[in-house]
């Protein structure tokens, strides 16, 4: 805050015009002989503790009037103090807040906020007649409220309070390390995570150096593995009813309802100014999709009903030492779903549906789930046995425990969600999928439907299928196999054909080129090296499948493939087939699944490196 006091005759204002943030008030004139003229700007380092710098505030003022001996005080606001100012909600409060705390010994005048005004001052001319004072609060202590979990296994019907002390009661290896992380038990190895190697070796992405810290570039096989997993899900939940939109990445903190969801997120936002507006880059799709439900004329026939977006980008502010590959990074892309329903019941019955929608996803993209429920007490309490007949399904489809987290009440926006984990070549959760049930944000952005019997406002669902693209990727990258390979239909190349020698580079390109016509994406090994090195090579590229042409081959018109998926480090697993059995064979396992052609020139020999 900045402030310019003046010991003045007397001050006297009129409003003339307002601004677009003008308060709304009957004072527009006022006049105060005798007084301390306080010309303040409310800076944007005063939002982050608004008590303090009032406190502080008033403290400096009373101690100038003392020593004046003025009982008179004029607050004005003026912005040309600062070029860091706060937002105009801000503002407004703070000045109010002063105005309040000093009328208990003072009589005070408040000049409008946000009106164009004249005014008159008459300066006293002493050596105390004109102070100006930056004011920096005192930091405040932290007065949040611990909010202690109680964390349970679930094995079979059984409920188990689980512990730093207890934690072999959990069968599964990969369950029990989900749950030392719950549980504040973070080791760490000091190691780094594997797949922060692979994405440099086979050039899928890597830091933009010319960025801010956590952005990353991606190469043409990347951005196909990403377009890839944006098609599946795309295709998962406009299946499930959902309705794709599109939302701005920027939002505008004047605004009540985004300022207090934004709020919610503490310093983890990019926020910035731009001439009097103060703005942020979205950190999820929520504010836009929010947005237009706001503005949407809802009926309850129209309900459960589903808004999905791909939020290219959204930015977190995480710090700099948080940073970790894929896995936790500054700008990502998230898919993201929210669903308006009537009421709780009807929330219920979509979010156990989307649960199983999010499970979907655990087999087709070929991870490994773990999952954590968490609901405050009184919702548990209350639906206690729908809980255990959605754990009793999970137990018997999957035949896996699980783990609960009961809050004692609740401090989210949320009273009940599910996150649904993979654990990394360190042991460590990468979090995913997730469905959570908002009991907060329609009244917030005041989101209505329209019954015959009123207006209500109605539960939301937030619902990311597969978590972030990125954290997809991560997870994939992290799975522990002695010989890793990338689900066949996220394969930037799925087929590659090597001819023993030249002479047979023209039967070979002939099988690529039928290849890629039968959407598979093949290329062609046509480089002067040794069969072996190039055998070895795509084995390096983690290629599905490796076609070998000489002539045997070319005689029986039959290939040598070896599947990837089959074989061990020791022993590739070769097997002989036609290009129709081929063909068939890698439709049918990517069967329903999306597809994009070929990204990069089917000739190795012109395909171009990116590191």
């Amino acid at each position: 805050m900045r402030m310019l006091l003046i010991h003045s005759d007397y001050l006297e204002f009129e409003a003339k015009e307002k601004t677009k943030i003008a308060e709304d008030t009957e004072i527009l004139r006022g006049r105060m002989d005798e007084c301390l003229s306080c010309f303040i700007a409310v800076e944007r380092e005063d939002e982050s503790n608004i008590n303090g710098i009032v406190k502080k505030a008033v403290e400096e003022i009373e101690k100038v009037a003392e020593q004046l001996k003025v009982k008179n005080i004029v607050i004005y606001p003026y912005a040309h103090l600062s070029s860091d100012l706060s937002s105009p909600e801000v503002a407004l409060k703070v000045l109010k807040s002063i105005e309040e705390k000093l009328k208990e010994k003072y009589s005070v005048l408040r000049a409008p906020f946000g009106w164009y005004k004249a005014f008159k001052l008459s300066c006293k001319g002493h050596p105390l007649s004109e102070l100006s004072r930056k004011i920096v609060p005192e930091e405040e202590e932290e007065k949040k409220e611990e909010i202690e979990s109680k964390f349970y296994l679930l094995k079979g019907e059984k409920l188990i309070e689980i512990n730093k002390d207890n934690l072999d009661v959990i069968d599964n290896e990969n369950l029990r390390l989900l749950a030392k992380y719950e549980l504040g038990i973070k080791e760490s190895s000091g190691k780094e995570p594997k797949h922060i190697k692979i994405i440099r070796e086979k050039e899928i992405c890597s830091y933009e150096e010319a960025s801010d810290l956590g952005h990353f570039r991606w190469y043409p096989k990347g951005k196909l593995i990403r377009d890839l997993i944006a098609d599946y899900v795309y295709d998962l939940v406009v299946k499930e009813g959902a309705m794709p939109v599109e939302t701005p990445v920027m939002y505008d903190l004047n605004n009540k309802a985004i300022r207090e969801h934004a709020d919610k997120f503490g310093e983890r936002q990019y926020r910035f100014r731009q001439g009097n507006k103060e703005l942020m880059l979205r950190f999820a799709a929520c504010f836009g999709q929010f947005m237009i439900k706001k503005d949407m004329y809802l009926l309850p026939k129209y309900l459960p009903l589903k808004l999905y977006e791909l939020s290219t980008y959204s930015f977190r502010y995480e710090q700099s030492g948080e940073l970790v590959g894929l896995k936790r990074l500054r700008a990502f892309t998230m898919p993201d779903m929210h669903t308006v329903c009537l009421d709780l019941k009807q929330a219920m019955e979509e979010f156990e549906k989307q649960f199983w929608m999010c499970l979907k996803t655990e087999k087709d993209l070929e991870l490994d789930y773990y999952v954590i429920f968490r609901f405050t007490e009184d919702f548990f309490n209350e639906h206690k046995e729908w809980f255990l007949k959605i754990a009793k399904e999970y137990k018997d489809k999957y035949n896996k425990d699980l783990i609960l987290e009961i809050l004692p009440k609740r401090k989210h926006y949320w009273v009940g969600k599910v996150d649904i984990a993979v654990i990394d070549s360190l042991g460590r959760p990468i979090e995913n999928p997730t469905v959570q049930i908002d009991v907060e944000s329609s009244k917030r952005f005041n989101i209505k439907v329209h019954t015959n019997e009123g207006d209500i406002y109605p539960i939301l669902l937030h619902c990311s299928p597969t978590g972030s693209i990125e954290r997809v990727i991560c997870a994939l990258l992290e799975r522990d196999m002695p010989l890793p390979y990338l689900p066949l239909w996220l394969s930037p190349i799925q087929v590659r054909v090597i001819p023993v020698s030249e002479k047979y580079n023209d039967y070979a390109e002939n099988i690529v080129r039928e290849l890629n016509k039968n959407n598979i994406r093949a290329d062609l090994d046509d480089r002067d090296l040794r069969v072996g090195k190039k055998i070895r090579e795509a084995g390096k590229d983690w290629i599905p499948y490796v076609a070998v042409v000489g002539e045997e081959e070319v005689k029986n018109n039959i290939l040598t493939v070896t599947i990837r998926e089959k074989s061990t480090l020791k022993r590739p697993y070769k097997v002989k087939m036609s290009l129709e059995e081929l063909i068939k064979e890698v439709k049918e396992k990517t069967k329903d699944k999306p597809f994009r052609p070929l990204v990069l020139p089917y000739k190795l020999s012109i395909q171009p490196k990116f590191n």
